[in-house]
């Protein structure tokens, strides 16, 4: 197994890990029953606030131990370019991410439209975040494992 398909693999794992335990944190701090809508407003932004910087330092971090184990256990480096297939991946794993990450966009926004709760389209973006990493990591390993 490649350096790349090893680090999408961790990738993977982690964004997987990071979400659900985040939200089985976030879960019982729900203001349910009458709250204001102030109050649930900012429940909601600080779930979206705090789960983006938790798995940004989170990712840099297993990055970083990713890398340290790999090279403690491989006696390898890690690559230090990129060639052209590596450039390709990369950017069909984006594409495929952005595209799930907008369609969840549009599905919150139309949620809005036929008067769904404001926790539906906040629960729709959210899932949509989590969507579109876990398939940028899966694309990448599709395709270093595959080909192009």
């Amino acid at each position: 197994m490649t350096y790349q398909e090893k680090k999408s693999i961790v990738s993977l794992i982690t964004a997987v890990f990071i979400f659900v335990s985040y939200c089985l944190y976030m879960y019982p701090r729900y203001p349910g029953g009458s709250a204001e809508l102030s109050e649930i407003f900012r429940y909601w932004g600080s779930f979206v606030l705090v789960l983006t910087l938790v798995s940004i330092v989170a990712h840099i971090l297993i990055s970083i131990i990713f890398n340290i184990v790999f090279r403690m256990t491989t006696g390898e480096k890690e690559p230090a370019f990129e060639d052209e297939l590596d450039k390709l991946i990369g950017l069909k794993s984006f594409r495929n991410s952005f595209a799930v990450f907008i369609l969840g966009f549009l599905l919150a926004m139309g949620s809005l439209v036929i008067d769904q709760p404001i926790r539906v389209m906040f629960m729709i973006l959210i899932g949509s975040g989590f969507l579109s990493d876990v398939t940028g990591s899966v694309t990448k390993l599709y395709h270093y494992r595959k080909g192009l």
